[in-house]
Order: structure tokens, then sequence, then C-alpha cells
């Protein structure tokens, strides 16, 4: 039996996670939970701090379980304080990388940013139609689509290919002005109770929009009655649902670094 091997210790590169920005003087404690199971680390550099973890670079974040880790930490520094979460997956290669290449160079910027998102949070609001109530609404009131869909119904595709795709494109036409319509009403409701908000319009038959606003914390509670409202004066055509408070992750500009 030839001679024991001797161990070599086995090199792993490893990188430095970014989660987010936050007040230097802000957080006594960090959550746990972090990616990797690796304690979180407060980065400063004068009035701001990034908060980061290391990670093995053989494998970087991506899977689901992490992205839930990652939103799992930021919403929970969100608690303790104001927050700018920084875009999923950042990596640099050190501590001091983070220093030189992003809070030294950007320290006022970030410091002003964190000023515009005191004592604000997130609310995500998404507004469906309700089972096929569009389509129903359509039919009732479109004449031209109820007749081709009546003429197309339980026939072969090759005899009415054309009828079929007009029927698409009169559905499609009448759904964007319907969506248009329903989310313009919603949101004059909405909006004033908000300091920022993005809109992104549904397609299909189903979800009429998806709201991220961004609500100080003095409105809070006014905006969700507000939503609690809505939703029951609309509950026969719409379902209105409410995600929040979470971190303003749609409202911290272009915060990505790797």
């Amino acid at each position: 039996m030839g001679p024991a091997v001797a161990d070599r210790e086995v090199r792993v590169d490893t990188g430095c996670l970014v989660y987010a920005v936050v007040r230097a003087d802000e957080h006594d404690s960090l959550p746990t939970g972090a990616i990797d199971d690796q304690p979180l680390r407060l980065v400063a550099h004068g009035s701001v701090a990034a908060v980061v973890n290391e990670i093995a670079m053989e494998r970087p974040p991506g899977r689901r379980a992490e992205l839930m880790a990652y939103s799992s930490v930021v919403d929970h520094l969100l608690a303790d304080g104001v927050v700018a979460p920084v875009q999923f997956g950042s990596v640099l290669a050190d501590e001091r990388s983070v220093v030189e290449q992003v809070l030294a160079p950007n320290e006022n910027y970030l410091s002003d940013l964190l000023d515009q998102l005191a004592g604000r949070a997130q609310f995500n609001v998404r507004a469906s139609y309700r089972d096929d109530v569009a389509l129903a609404e359509i039919l009732a009131t479109e004449p031209a689509v109820a007749e081709l869909q009546e003429r197309t119904r339980g026939r072969p595709d090759d005899e009415v290919f054309a009828d079929r795709l007009r029927l698409g494109q009169l559905v499609a036409e009448v759904m964007e002005e319907k969506r248009d319509l329903d989310a313009s009403v919603l949101c004059e409701a909405i909006l004033p109770l908000t300091d920022a908000h993005k809109l992104t319009v549904g397609s299909g038959l189903e979800v009429v929009f998806d709201l991220n606003v961004l609500v100080h914390d003095d409105r809070r509670a006014e905006l969700e009655e507000r939503l609690e409202s809505l939703a029951e004066a609309v509950h026969e055509r719409l379902r209105l649902r409410l995600v929040g408070p979470v971190a303003p992750y749609d409202f911290v500009g272009d915060l990505s670094w790797a």
C-alpha cells in the first residue's frame, strides 16, 4: 500500500454579494438567513454603507431560493430604517472594491437617494378581470365580435382560418381599450395617495395592470382603506390584490453592480 496522500487545501474563489445600501449609522444588527448562510456585514464609507456577505463564486446566485433569501434580507432591513435595494446578483471582488467602486464615488448620490426613500415603502397592486368577465362584456357590446365567434364556433380551423384570425385581432383591439379605461379609473383613485408609481399594462383577457407605488408611511393606512373600498366597488368585475409593504425595489434607479 502506497504512502498516504496528504490533504491539500482546496481554494474556493469568493466574491462580495451586495444586497442594499443603507445609512451607516442606522443598523445595529443585521438579519440572518442570507445566501449561503454566510453572515451579513456592513461596509461603510462616510454616511452610507452596503450590506454584503461572502459567497462562493463557483456557483453565482441565481436560483429561486437565493432570490427569496435576498428579498427576505432586504425587506427585513426596511423594518430598521431606510433601504435602497441593489439588483439581485450584484457581486464585487471584495469589500475594498465595494468602497472604491461603489460607495466612495457615489456617496452623495446614495445619501440623497436614501433621503428621498426615507419613511416610504413600496406596495404592488394587481388588477385582473374575474373569470370570463372581459370576454363576456366584449361579446355583449361588440356585435362584430359576437358574429365572428358564432360563425367560427365548432368548425375546423382550415375552414374558418381567416375569420378566427380576424376574431383574435378584434378581441385584442377591444381589450386594449377596455384595459386602458379600467386602468385609468382605478389609477385616478389610487395615485393621489402615492409619491411615485410604475404602471405595467396587462395582456390577454385577465390582467388589467400591475402597479408599483411608493407610499409615505403617513398615507399607508389611507391607501389600504382606499383599495378596500375600490375592491368592494368593482368586485363583480375585477380582483384587486395588494402586496406590501416591501422595500422600494422599483424606485432606486439602476443600482446594479457587478
